[in-house]
């Protein structure tokens, strides 16, 4: 039985480091994404109009996430 709680145990512990490791990985991509974005926007408009076009981006992704995520809950 201690065996297999020690199994658990280890198990879950990967399960977290993956999942950190992750979230990081996805911090960083995502600010790469932006930078490169907003440098490509900044060449042909104003840097104010780039960043309106990368938060909405980030607004509509962030909403259809959000619709995603409970439209699963329900059913």
């Amino acid at each position: 039985m201690a065996r297999g709680l020690r199994n658990t145990a280890s198990d879950a512990a990967t399960r977290a480091g993956l999942a950190f490791a992750a979230g990081i990985a996805g911090g960083v991509g995502t600010l790469c994404f932006s930078y490169a974005g907003l440098m490509l926007l900044e060449r042909k408009m104003d840097p104010e109009a780039a960043w309106a076009i990368v938060g909405g981006l980030y607004a509509a992704a962030g909403g259809g996430l959000y619709f995603a995520a409970t439209r699963r809950r329900r059913g």
